[in-house]
């Protein structure tokens, strides 16, 4: 890479590493810009380093084609979204600002989100749940989903039915809660 293609296409060594990332995934550029639902034509200017991906579409990226941590760590460094400035200064030490999460698959805790991105394809339906954490942070995926499109759609109809199942039971508990403090004589005669 010479150094007018670097003045031209800043990020022309995120959009080569980004590049070789999908081609060992074996992704076609329809596949990948389907994954984080951006144009084609819109990752093809990412790759040439034409174009810097918004910070969500990188971490959809990164999450897509499953990039290790210290990895990730270097692609937001190339496309600016971090503020330290040493690219490889930092490969030994551990960095404590950034947020570490580990999800095993026998763990059963809840855990809560802010942030959720559907990716909808013709494999299926991958939901990343992610949490943000603090201003000017970049999310942090806490979990990921993915089912067939049927299965998605079975979901969409139970959680429609339970939302108004619980939201049907705080209403009669309110009308309930309500009489009982306008006529406490006839609650207590029915006891």
């Amino acid at each position: 890479m010479s150094r007018d293609d670097s003045v031209q296409n800043p990020y022309s060594e995120l959009g080569r590493k980004l590049k070789l990332y999908r081609e060992r995934r074996k992704r076609s550029i329809t596949e990948a810009s389907g994954a984080v639902e951006i144009e084609p034509v819109s990752l093809e200017s990412i790759e040439k380093g034409e174009q810097r991906p918004e910070e969500e579409i990188l971490s959809l990226l990164i999450s897509y084609f499953e990039i290790e941590e210290e990895y990730a760590s270097k692609l937001y460094r190339l496309a600016g979204y971090t503020e330290t400035a040493s690219d490889s200064s930092d490969q030994g030490s551990l960095d404590l600002a950034q947020p570490i999460a580990m999800l095993m698959p026998v763990d059963l805790r809840v855990v809560y989100t802010d942030t959720a991105h559907v990716m909808v394809n013709n494999y299926g339906v991958v939901m990343n749940f992610m949490q943000t954490n603090g201003t000017g942070s970049q999310p942090l995926a806490v979990s990921r989903v993915g089912m067939s499109k049927d299965h998605a759609k079975s979901l969409i109809k139970m959680l429609q039915q339970s939302i108004k199942q619980a939201e049907k039971q705080e209403s009669s508990n309110k009308t309930s809660a309500k009489k009982k403090t306008q006529d406490p004589k006839k609650s207590d005669a029915s006891s």
